[in-house]
């Protein structure tokens, strides 16, 4: 949570997540890499695993051209709508609960 508080465009990744909650409702990983949008990769893979990590690296600067996959082009729509998207995108509080159990591996954290 520190690093989100401390972190680049809190309000930015806020609205990317609730765009990807509305979209991939269960894809908890993909929501929490929109939550990490403008954070670097590898700060915070080690916290919550590799998967998110590599959307993150997938999307950012000098990034693989569009196509490199569905997750990374779903989270590449949701972060270019979430720079204009007018809606309530909640806190990020509200993230809580889906950060420490994904922190903890309940949802797989897969590769």
């Amino acid at each position: 949570m520190d690093l989100l508080r401390n972190g680049p465009g809190e309000g930015h990744g806020l609205r990317v997540a609730a765009l990807l909650r509305r979209s991939h409702p269960f894809d908890k990983e993909l929501q929490v890499a929109g939550l990490l949008i403008d954070h670097p990769a590898e700060t915070v893979r080690p916290l919550l695993g590799e998967r998110v990590a590599r959307l993150l690296r997938l999307h950012g600067p000098g990034a693989p051209a569009p196509g490199h996959g569905p997750d990374t082009e779903s989270l590449g729509h949701a972060a270019e709508a979430g720079r204009v998207a007018v809606l309530d995108a909640g806190v990020l509080e509200d993230w809580r609960p889906v950060l420490e159990l994904l922190a903890a591996g309940a949802y797989g954290r897969t590769a």
